[in-house]
């Protein structure tokens, strides 16, 4: 049978393919700008009818059916990482958190801690051979996809066609369903002024010829926008937003001296808009690869000169690092920021750095914080951590005492907060 025809087979409408998922079953869903829409709606639709559907995903966004109230009996949610749309469910006890570092989701997957009975992930329509790229989310969706009993696909006419070890042959499909909707997409804001700062202060510290990881938002953005006039810098990471699109057509970045796929931009996602979706179709400088690959601390440091900066929610006097939660209140996910602090630390001239404002709430609470709050979970370890900044400035950490790094962090906290952060370190015997 030619792959024309196993794909005419295969075709499902929504409320068929969904028909595939019985209770019990563990349910892994393609998640970022991969989510499968149509695909999620129709399984939400049987909540009468199933009990006990447990749903693996990273990042959900846009709405999500399965979080809402009276779902819970049908749908419970085993979030590898936090979002908006299941924050609620998994704070109030109907939904669950696993922490764990992104590389390790699909060894999570493939030895069964992570049960996957039905892959449900987006596609691109196939090529002439019969594959579909997994477009704008490799992750761990080619790991569930190898691992399910049952794979239903998404082919979405409007998913971009993204090239590197992102694609899936029809033959591994039990069902597929074909949509043509828009993609999600995530519209960058404006940086702030302390924003801006902090970009200012990160990219003094990149050299010509780094390898760059940069995730979403503000920071990353600043850090991109203030590179003018530097040379040959390169990109691995885990996600590409559009704040690279300038870096690529003003040519400040080339990979031209990465050691690792060199003249190459690798990542494992890619989230942002419809013009960055444009730019990454079918597009050979860039790659996408599964997380396991791309974020594996032992690659990542094969980039000489890897730069990776990574934002937190706080940090304490004596650099431990809170990510993932607001005390108790699971925010997010460990995500990748280990993942890349490590291979930064151990890359030739690499440098791992944490980055955050100084300050929330309209400057009311200090970010540099002499204890974090009870019930914080420590993403990045105090012996992990290099560099700090914020917008007053860097704080070198590395090998330093506990009195060293209280000074240093106390003269980047805001000056609002010094006062009180001195005298903290003081009763404590920290300086």
């Amino acid at each position: 049978m030619s792959w024309r025809d196993d794909y005419k087979n295969k075709l499902r409408s929504p409320e068929e393919a969904v028909k595939a998922v019985m209770s019990g079953d563990y349910v892994y869903l393609g998640g970022n700008a991969a989510v499968p829409i149509a695909i999620m709606k129709a399984l939400s639709l049987r909540a009468e009818e199933l009990t006990n559907v447990t749903l693996s995903h990273v990042l959900l966004i846009g709405e999500d059916p399965f979080s809402k109230q009276g779902m819970e009996k049908a749908f419970h949610h085993n979030s590898l990482f936090v979002g908006e749309s299941d924050r609620e469910s998994v704070n109030d006890g109907r939904s669950s958190y696993v922490p764990i570092h992104l590389h390790m989701i699909p060894k999570a997957i493939r030895s069964g801690v992570t049960k996957v009975d039905v892959a449900i992930v987006q596609c691109s329509p196939p090529d002439d051979h019969g594959f579909m790229s997994l477009g704008l989310e490799v992750l761990a969706s080619k790991a569930a996809v190898e691992a399910a009993k049952t794979v239903i696909i998404q082919v979405n006419k409007q998913m971009p066609r993204v090239l590197g070890d992102s694609f899936i042959h029809i033959s591994k499909a039990t069902y597929i369903v074909e949509t043509d909707e828009p993609l999600i997409e995530l519209k960058p804001k404006q940086p702030t002024e302390v924003e801006r700062r902090i970009g200012s202060f990160i990219a003094d510290m990149i050299p010509d010829g780094a390898t760059l990881q940069l995730g979403i938002g503000g920071i990353p953005d600043s850090v991109l926008s203030m590179l003018r006039g530097k040379k040959d810098l390169g990109i691995h990471t885990e996600m590409i937003s559009d704040g690279l699109m300038s870096a690529l057509e003003n040519g400040i970045v080339t990979g031209a001296k990465k050691s690792l796929h060199p003249g190459k931009v690798v990542a494992t996602f890619i989230l942002g808009t419809r013009a960055l979706y444009d730019v990454v179709n079918d597009n050979p400088l860039l790659e996408l690869h599964p997380v396991d690959y791309t974020n594996d601390p032992f690659v990542v440091a094969k980039n000489d000169n890897m730069i990776a900066v990574n934002c937190a929610i706080e940090v304490d006097l004596t650099g431990q690092v809170c990510s993932d939660s607001i005390g108790t209140y699971i925010y997010s996910g460990f995500g990748g920021q280990l993942d890349f602090i490590r291979g930064a630390a151990a890359s030739k001239g690499g440098k791992p750095i944490i980055a955050l404002p100084s300050t929330t709430k309209n400057e009311t609470i200090s970010r540099i914080v002499p204890k974090l709050k009870e019930g914080s979970g420590v993403v990045t370890t105090r012996a992990d951590v290099h560099y700090v900044v914020t917008e007053f400035g860097v704080a070198e950490l590395w090998g330093r005492n506990l009195q060293q790094r209280a000074k240093a962090l106390i003269k980047i906290a805001h000056p609002n907060f010094r006062d009180a952060l001195e005298k903290e370190a003081k009763e404590r015997h920290l300086i």
